[in-house]
């Protein structure tokens, strides 16, 4: 089965539902999907849970999806950075919820919900407020946590190049959280510098195969610039 390609990122995003979780890729800027998000802005969805490495940048990308009011808790590694200052003052006026996951926990709660595994232990995050009202058990002699599977109904990731039939492949850093994400969520969207015909790119290359990806749609000016700076 092909993923559906659109010619706007505004009917890619069609249909995401008030209350939905939704993963959204990127590492800092790199691997953004900003087009996606500026369409889920003009949507209108609301009450969102958003699952992303950060809490957005300055005021562009997912820092505006905050801005709006359109997010009710956000799950973040890093929700504060230099340049955080939305986040940080809706958090301060008590109008977004926060859970902070270590990074590498994040990325295997993720994954382990793609992978249709029900939860695992972590040592990360053990004797801190973290693990409060979390399940702790001593494996060998060491302390671990358990930590619970992360699903999606809706993945907003970006890509280099997609073929027609939505297998991806990422550039350098903006491939980060994309790839796992993909897994993990009922509806994949991407948006990708180009899509090239199908059988154009090599199988040793794809990360992210077309069985993951439901929507494409080609991203602008304005991601072509980002990607190109990173």
């Amino acid at each position: 089965m092909s993923a559906t390609i659109f010619e706007r990122a505004d009917e890619a995003v069609g249909g995401i539902a008030d209350g939905s979780t939704i993963l959204v890729g990127g590492f800092g800027l790199a691997g953004m999907p900003f087009e996606l998000i500026e369409a889920l802005i003009r949507q209108g969805a609301t009450d969102l849970t958003i699952v992303s490495n950060n809490a957005g940048n300055g005021d562009v990308g997912l820092a505006a999806l905050l801005a709006a009011g359109h997010v009710r808790k956000i799950i973040c590694s890093f929700p504060r950075q230099v340049d955080s200052y939305v986040f940080d003052q809706l958090y301060r006026d008590g109008k977004i919820e926060l859970e902070v996951v270590p990074q590498g926990t994040l990325a295997e709660r993720l994954r382990a919900g793609g992978a249709g595994i029900g939860g695992f232990y972590c040592p990360t995050g053990v004797g801190t407020s973290l693990a409060e009202g979390k399940e702790t058990r001593v494996i060998d002699g060491r302390a671990y946590v358990l930590e619970y599977p992360i699903k999606a109904e809706v993945a907003l990731i970006s890509a280099f190049k997609a073929d027609g039939l939505g297998n991806l492949v990422y550039r350098k850093t903006a491939r980060n959280f994309g790839p796992v994400m993909a897994t993990a969520a009922k509806t994949v969207i991407a948006q990708v510098t180009e899509i090239v015909t199908i059988g154009s790119l090599d199988p040793e290359n794809v990360v992210t195969p077309s069985i993951y990806v439901d929507r494409l749609v080609v991203a602008h000016a304005r991601q072509l610039a980002v990607e190109g700076a990173r």
